[in-house]
């Protein structure tokens, strides 16, 4: 199944890349490399995801913010490949900043949320690296940050 077709079946359709809010780009091509800035988790209505894990969200739903984030990611990636995902060779690396109290612990399973979406969009071309960080805040108090570095042809 192509890339398109498993966001069909995933019943996703992928947004244009918002804007900078500050003094940089939404990504950078050097060589077959794409980095994409870090997106933060928006709820459906496209206000930001704010809250703290283990204060006021749950494991599960900041698993769901960084799986939008995911998608957000996934967008800009398209854009960045001129609106052609089959050129993505590989998903390379996520790293993931997630707005935590001291002693939340879960990090690595909110960052599951992006991780599993990527690997069922890209199969094994999306078997990524990753690092998934506690942090005290994120900017516009959002619950998760995520960026992305990608091998495109």
């Amino acid at each position: 199944m192509s890339v398109y077709e498993k966001l069909k079946a995933l019943d996703i359709t992928l947004a244009a890349p918002a804007a900078p809010v500050a003094a940089y780009v939404m990504y950078v091509q050097s060589g077959n490399l794409v980095y994409l800035s870090g997106h933060i988790a928006k709820k459906p209505d496209g206000t930001v995801w704010a809250g703290q894990l283990g204060k006021n969200i749950s494991t599960e739903e900041g698993a769901q913010a960084a799986r939008g984030v995911a998608i957000a990611l996934i967008g800009t990636l398209q854009a960045a490949c001129d609106g052609d995902l089959t050129r993505v060779k590989r998903i390379v690396k996520l790293t993931s900043l997630v707005n935590s109290t001291a002693d939340y612990t879960d990090h690595h399973l909110v960052t599951n949320g992006a991780s599993e979406l990527i690997g069922e969009v890209f199969g094994d071309a999306g078997k990524h690296a990753r690092a998934a960080f506690g942090v005290a805040q994120i900017p516009l108090g959002a619950c998760v940050e995520i960026e992305m570095i990608a091998e495109v042809a």
